[in-house]
Formats: structure tokens, sequence, C-alpha cells
């Protein structure tokens, strides 16, 4: 059944198998050992138990390193968090461009051969932008806060509804 069980481990991809197909051998020895002495009926279990569990593990591996797959985001993948304050800031510059540049246009004649001074824009996009940025901030401090006070997060309360269910 070992033997068997470590030629499964070849459907595993190299980098993966190359990793831990040693440290799954000397797992699946153990408690195959234990299987052993419960009976014919439990080293039957343990075997499809452990068959169906590498083989769809297997399929996991080989998906995961799939390259056209979209749906999970790998860690390594990810925008640094100050990308999304670095964003509103570049579209908070466009967007005031666009407003000094419909201003600009707003002050010229509809006329074309004089062109008089460029009267300048009342602005209020920034501070609305800066009112915003404060109240999602604030939003954000105060759901930090509670959650200092508290101590801890939904998934301690769940772990220990979890514990005691038991």
């Amino acid at each position: 059944m070992f033997t068997l069980y470590r030629f499964l481990l070849h459907f595993y991809p190299m980098a993966y198998r190359g990793c831990f197909s040693d440290e799954m051998a000397a797992v699946f020895q153990e408690v195959q050992l234990e299987a052993a002495k419960k009976g014919l009926a439990a080293q039957f279990r343990f075997f499809v138990r452990e068959t169906t569990g590498l083989l769809l593990g297997a399929l996991q591996e080989h998906l995961r390193e799939f390259p056209m797959r979209r749906f999970a985001m790998r860690t390594e993948f990810r925008f640094p968090k100050s990308t999304a304050v670095l964003m509103m800031i570049i579209l908070a510059g466009v967007v005031l461009a666009i407003d000094k540049g419909k201003a600009i246009q707003a002050s010229l004649p509809a006329v074309n051969p004089s062109i008089g001074p460029i009267q300048p824009a009342q602005h209020t996009f920034l501070p609305v932008i800066a009112i915003v940025f404060l109240f999602f901030y604030a939003a954000g401090l105060i759901g930090w806060a509670i959650l200092f006070a508290l101590h801890r997060s939904g998934t301690h309360r769940l772990a220990e509804l979890a514990s005691e269910q038991k």
C-alpha cells in the first residue's frame, strides 16, 4: 500500500512534490501503522480516504499553478496598501485639472479675436474630497478602536463557539 501511495505522489506538481513528498510519505506510514492495529476495515477506510485525498490534493495543486486562473488572488500579486491612497491623490489631481480646464474655457469669450484675462475658478471639489477622505478615515479609526477595545475578532468568537460545542 505504501508503494502505491509513493507512486500516486507523482500526480502532484514537481515543485510541490520536491518540498512535501518525503513528509507526506512519513506521515502516511505512521498513520498506516495505527490503522493496521485497528483491523482490516479501518485499513480499508484509511486507504480509500488517503487515496481520494491525495488525488484531490494533486488536482488542487495543478489548478493553483494553472496560469489562466483569475478568481483567487495570490498574496504576491497584491498591491501595497499605499496604492489606494496614491490612486485617490492622482484622481483628485486629474479632476482638478479638468475643472481648471473648464474654468479657462468658460472665462474665454465666445469670439476669437480678443482674449482677455483668465478669471480664477472657484474650486469646490477639493474641500469635498477632503471631507469625504476624513469621513472614511474617521470611520476606519472608529472601527479599529472598537476591535482594539474588544481585543478579539469574529474569528476568535467562532473558535470559542466551536470549542463550546465539543
